[in-house]
């Protein structure tokens, strides 16, 4: 708060928006071509603009990264934990399916590629592991769980 004329400055939190696509039990997962985490994998996601719906978001960034048109099925989990200076501290996943496209790196991507759960590669961030949990903890496939905001420790090693 400004002392002088009493103004009061709040830190926003960045929102980002994250899909889980998932073939015959395989996850899509994006490799990331720029840093943070150049190298590493993640979910495809992206920030949410100030006036852009967040499953919105979702939707286009899984397109500008992947190549691919997707429904969103419904929300698989909300996640709160910033993780680097220039990352989101809200990170919201929608489960969805794919509908059309050609798969292809794009974007901020260079690679893009269904994982089996048990043999995933270097993940980039902690709320992609965080989701990839939620996800193949769900009840059963296409039933989306009530979501609840998750802290991520980001003390932990």
């Amino acid at each position: 708060m400004c002392p002088a004329c009493g103004w009061i400055h709040f830190l926003d939190p960045k929102v980002a928006a994250a899909v889980v696509l998932a073939r015959e039990g395989k996850i899509l997962l994006v490799r990331r071509a720029v840093e943070p985490e150049q190298g590493k994998w993640t979910l495809p996601a992206g920030f949410v603009e100030a006036d852009e719906d967040p499953a919105e978001a979702a939707r286009r960034e899984c397109r500008e990264e992947t190549g691919l048109q997707v429904e969103l099925l419904g929300l698989l989990d909300v996640i709160h934990g910033k993780e680097h200076s220039r990352g989101a501290s809200i990170v919201i996943v929608y489960e969805g399916k794919i509908l059309g496209g050609e798969i292809q790196p794009r974007d901020d991507v260079d690679a893009v590629t269904f994982f089996e759960l048990g043999a995933l590669p270097a993940l980039a961030f902690e709320a992609t592991r965080v989701a990839i949990e939620s996800w193949s903890q769900r009840p059963a496939q296409g039933s989306i769980r009530t979501p609840t905001t998750q802290a991520m420790n980001l003390d932990a090693d």
